[in-house]
C-alpha cells in the first residue's frame, strides 16, 4: 500500500511539474488566453501524455531492465522490445500533438506541424527521456537503500550467532568445572554436596532462562557472582579468602548478562585451583553514571608464571566485549604471584550489536 502511495505520488508530483512547464512554453502562442484558460489547456496536454509515458515507463522499469539485470532470455529480443516500445510510444506522443491537441485544444490557433518534425521529436525524446530516468534513478536509489539494510541486517544477525556461539562456549565450561567440584565432593561425601548442587541447578536457571535477554540489571549479575562463590568456598572451604566490594549508585543498570562471571571464574581456574596454599582473591566492582570499574586479583604459585592463553577464556570474553560495548578497556597483569585484570566499561555505549 505504502509502496503505491508512493508511485502515485511520483506522477502527481511529474504531471504538476509538467503542466507547470507547458504553461511557460506556450505563454507567447497562447496570450490571447487568460491565465487560468491557459493552466487549464497545458494540464490537459500533459495529463493526456501521461498515459504513453507511464506505460513506457514501467514496461522500461519492470520489464526490459529486469531482463537484462536478470539474464533473462535472449539480449536480442530484449533489446529489440525497448527498441519497439521506444518507437511505438514516441509515435503515439506525437499523434497525440498532431490529431488532438491541435485540432481540438488548441482549435487551429496554432499552425498544425509536420509529423516527423526532427524538432517536435527531439523534444519528445528529452521529455520521455526525463520521466523515464527519474524513475529509473528513483527505484536504483531505493533498491540500494533496501540491499543496504539488508546486509546491515544479515551483518547484526551473524554477530548474534557469534555472540551466542561465544557464550554458549562459556556455559558449559562454567558447569563442566562445577560438575567436576561435585564430583570431588561425592567421592569425599562430603555433607556439601546437597548444597552444592542446589546452588547449581540456581545458577543453571539463570542460564537458561535469563542469559538469553540482551540486558539484565547490575544486580541480577551481581548476584549470580555471589551465587558462584557461594559454590567455590563450599569446596574450598578455609583455604579461601576472598573480598568482594561493591559500589554500586544505580542498582537497576543494564548491563549484557553474564559479563562479568567469567572472570571470576578463570581466577578460580587459574588461581585457586592451580595453588596448594592459602588463595586469595579480590574483586572490586564500582558503578557510577553508567561507567562501570571491574577489578579482580588473585594470587598464584610462584613459578607458574604461564601464560593464561585459554581459548574459551580471555580471548573469548574480549570478543564479547568487542561485540556488545563501543567504549570498553580490558588490562590483563600476569606476575609471578598474582594475576590481575582490570575492565572499565560505559555501559551506555553499545556495540555492534
Amino acid at each position: 500500500m505504502k509502496r503505491t502511495a508512493l508511485h502515485i505520488l511520483f506522477w502527481v508530483v511529474y504531471l504538476l511539474q509538467d503542466t507547470m512547464l507547458a504553461f511557460l512554453a506556450d505563454a507567447n502562442l497562447l496570450n490571447a488566453f487568460s491565465t487560468g484558460a491557459r493552466i487549464i489547456i497545458a494540464f490537459k496536454l500533459c495529463i493526456v501524455l501521461l498515459l504513453p509515458k507511464i506505460i513506457f515507463t514501467y514496461l522500461l522499469l519492470y520489464v526490459i531492465l529486469d531482463r537484462i539485470v536478470k539474464q533473462v532470455g535472449s539480449m536480442f529480443v530484449t533489446i529489440s522490445g525497448f527498441i519497439l516500445a521506444f518507437v511505438v510510444t514516441m509515435l503515439v506522443y506525437r499523434a497525440i500533438y498532431i490529431y488532438y491537441f491541435f485540432p481540438y485544444i488548441y482549435n487551429g490557433l496554432i499552425k498544425p506541424q509536420p509529423f516527423f518534425r526532427p524538432l517536435s521529436f527531439l523534444f519528445a525524446l528529452m521529455d520521455l527521456g526525463f520521466v523515464s530516468g527519474s524513475a529509473i534513478v528513483i527505484r536504483q536509489v531505493r533498491l540500494q537503500l533496501i540491499g543496504k539494510e539488508k546486509e546491515k541486517l544479515l551483518i547484526k544477525e551473524k554477530l548474534e550467532t557469534e555472540l551466542k556461539f561465544l557464550k554458549n562456549q562459556t556455559n558449559p565450561h562454567f558447569l563442566f568445572n562445577t560438575l567436576n567440584n561435585i564430583y570431588a565432593l561425592a567421592r569425599k561425601k562430603s555433607d556439601k554436596t546437597a548444597d552444592v548442587v542446589m546452588k547449581l541447578s540456581k545458577i543453571l536457571r539463570f542460564m537458561l532462562y535469563e542469559s538469553g535477554k540482551k540486558f539484565i540489571t547490575i544486580t541480577e549479575e551481581i548476584k549470580l557472582i555471589e551465587d558462584y562463590i557461594d559454590l567455590e568456598r563450599i569446596r574450598y572451604n578455609e583455604r579461601l579468602n576472598i573480598s568482594f566490594r561493591k559500589t554500586i549508585d544505580d542498582n537497576n543498570q543494564q548491563v549484557s548478562p553474564l559479563l562479568l562471571l567469567p572472570f571470576v571464574e578463570n581466577a578460580f581456574k587459574h588461581g585457586v585451583s592451580e595453588t596448594r596454599f592459602d588463595s586469595i582473591i579480590d574483586i572490586d566492582i564500582r558503578l557510577q553514571n553508567g561507567l562501570l570499574d571491574f577489578v579482580i586479583e588473585n594470587t598464584r604459585d610462584e613459578g607458574s608464571m604461564h601464560a593464561v592463553n585459554d581459548r574459551i577464556g580471555l580471548g573469548n570474553i574480549r570478543r564479547q566485549l568487542e561485540l556488545m560495548y563501543n567504549e570498553y578497556d580490558m588490562h590483563v597483569d600476569s606476575q609471578a604471584a598474582t594475576f590481575k585484570v582490570t575492565l572499565n566499561i560505559n555501559l551506555n555505549k553499545y556495540g555492534k550489536i
